[in-house]
C-alpha cells in the first residue's frame, strides 16, 4: 500500500516473533519491545533531512552531515506507547516526547481522551506518533486529530503490530500520515484484538494482564 512499510529486517521479525508467544516472560516482552521499536525508529527515520557542516577532527578539518533543523518529537500513546518510546529513545536521545492519554470504549471501541501534553513548539517539529498496536485504528486516527489540532503538519505513525482494517481506517482518516509497522495481520475479534496478534501488549509490557 501506498505511504505503509511493513519493516522485513530479519531481527525485526525474529523479535516479533518471540513477543506472539504467549509464553514469553514480561521481562523479555518489555526488553523485545524497545529492541524492536529501535530497529523500527531507524527505518522511519532514515530520510531525515541533513545539512552539511564544517567541524575538526582529531586529524584535519573537514565537512560532515548532521540532521537538520528542530529535533524530533516522540508522542507515544499512553500507555502502551511507552515500550516503544523508550527503546526509539536509545537511538534519538535528544528527541522530545509529548505523551497522549487515550482509552477504547469497551462498548464502542471508540477512542477518549484523558491526557495531553506537548511541547510549546511541537508545530513545528516532525512528530512520530508510537502505538504497538493498530487495531481499529480509532485510536491512532484520534491522536493524529489531537496532534493536527495542535499545529502539526509533518506527522508519522510507527506500531508494532497492525490490522488491515485499522490501516485502511487510518489511511481514510489522515491520507498525509505515512505508517510504519513490522507485520499486517488479517482482521479482529469481536473484542477488537488483532488476530493473531500478539495480545494486549500494555499488559504484557507492564505485567498487568
Amino acid at each position: 500500500m501506498q505511504d505503509v512499510t511493513v519493516v522485513s529486517h530479519p531481527l525485526v521479525q525474529h523479535k516479533l516473533t518471540k513477543m506472539r508467544d504467549k509464553t514469553t516472560s514480561t521481562k523479555t516482552f518489555r526488553a523485545l519491545m524497545r529492541e524492536t521499536a529501535t530497529l523500527i525508529c531507524y527505518e522511519v527515520t532514515r530520510d531525515l533531512p541533513m545539512d552539511e557542516v564544517q567541524i575538526e577532527t582529531p586529524v584535519a578539518a573537514t565537512t560532515a552531515k548532521e540532521i537538520a533543523g528542530k529535533k524530533l518529537v516522540f508522542a507515544p500513546i499512553l500507555r502502551a506507547g511507552l515500550g516503544m518510546a523508550d527503546g526509539m529513545l536509545d537511538l534519538v536521545p535528544s528527541a522530545r516526547v509529548a505523551h497522549i492519554g487515550l482509552y477504547r470504549d469497551p462498548e464502542s471501541l471508540e477512542a477518549v481522551e484523558y491526557y495531553f501534553k506537548a511541547p510549546q513548539d511541537i508545530a513545528g517539529r516532525l512528530v512520530i506518533v508510537v502505538d504497538p498496536m493498530l487495531a481499529t485504528g480509532h485510536s491512532a486516527i484520534a491522536a493524529v486529530s489531537r496532534l493536527k489540532a495542535a499545529g502539526v503538519t509533518d506527522l508519522r505513525f510507527v506500531c508494532l503490530l497492525a490490522a488491515q482494517v485499522g490501516v485502511d481506517n487510518l489511511r481514510a482518516a489522515h491520507p498525509d500520515v505515512p505508517i510504519w509497522t513490522a507485520a499486517i495481520d488479517a482482521e479482529l475479534n469481536d473484542h477488537g484484538y488483532i488476530v493473531p496478534g500478539l495480545g494486549d501488549a500494555g499488559d504484557r509490557t507492564f505485567g498487568t494482564r
